[in-house]
């Protein structure tokens, strides 16, 4: 039986970018969040946010738990099905993953295999945390997204699901996750600020020292606190944009790969191909050619 997912009514104003992929017990979309109230729902589904690119503060209250924090490339928020929120509120953009899982995460009878009891499985209303296991299998679900559907997609997004709902139940019930006290090392305002000067000048050569600069940091010191921050280095984070940005060339133009690669601030075709097929297992060419097919 399909999800009833609930997306159209919380992220009203959001639209979906590279679309959405939707199994029996899985849904996948990837959106843009823009800044303001978002509708508030009691889900029947569980909810999984992972944050793609960008950043906001969110304010939001669960079942009566009020929570701020800022959501940040390689953040996650979970809401658990039944949770009835009366407030989520975004003070800017983020480009985000949303997954849509069943309330039990999984089969009664494959939780019983393990000797858990699904009766005493119950997810915490936890966000704003980094996990790279999350972020792994975040990456695997948005790479699914934007391409024409395979023949094996079910089993990788089967397989996936299963790993994912496995970790939510093991790191994210009630008795085990609690909210971190620590503060965040890079303020909000100057992560902002550099995250915007790589959307601004992606295209151009960007150092670490201007990142630096835009900060008012050290090089080494913002290296570092980007990297806590966003749990990718400056490196890799402006490399994801890049791949990204020239994802949605290909998709919605007709402009040559050399093109693109400059468009994208890659300085030459070579390297963007090279990049490219690093990141996402495919040339720019046959990612161009699957989604005409």
């Amino acid at each position: 039986m399909p999800l009833q997912t609930h997306g159209e009514q919380k992220f009203q104003s959001c639209g979906l970018l590279s679309g959405a992929v939707e199994w029996e017990a899985l849904r996948i979309e990837h959106r843009q969040v823009e800044s303001g109230s978002q509708g508030c729902v009691t889900p029947q589904c569980t909810e999984f946010v992972h944050v793609l690119s960008g950043a906001t503060r969110v304010k939001r209250t669960g079942d009566g738990q009020t929570q701020e924090g800022i959501a940040r490339p390689g953040t996650s928020w979970l809401v658990p099905a039944g949770t009835h929120e009366t407030l989520v509120e975004l003070d800017g953009q983020a480009e985000i993953l949303v997954v849509y899982l069943p309330g039990t995460l999984l089969e009664h009878s494959a939780l019983a295999d393990y000797e858990l009891n699904p009766d005493r499985i119950q997810l915490a209303y936890a966000g704003g945390f980094s996990d790279p296991v999350l972020s792994s299998l975040g990456a695997g679900l948005r790479g699914l997204l934007g391409r024409e559907t395979q023949p094996t997609d079910r089993i990788l997004a089967d397989g996936i699901r299963i790993t994912l709902a496995a970790h939510l139940i093991g790191n994210y019930t009630v008795d085990r996750w609690r909210p971190s006290t620590r503060s965040p090392s890079l303020d909000p305002k100057r992560l902002q600020r550099v995250l915007d000067l790589i959307e601004a000048r992606l295209a151009e050569d960007i150092s670490l020292a201007d990142l630096a600069s835009e900060a008012c940091l050290s090089p080494f010191h913002f290296a570092r606190l980007f990297q806590e921050a966003t749990g990718l280095s400056p490196h890799r984070y402006l490399t994801g944009r890049r791949i990204r940005a020239a994802q949605n060339m290909l998709l919605s133009t007709r402009n040559s790969l050399t093109g693109i690669a400059l468009d994208a601030g890659f300085g030459s075709q070579a390297n963007f191909t090279r990049a490219f097929r690093k990141a996402t297992g495919a040339t720019p060419s046959q990612f161009r050619e699957s989604s005409l097919r």
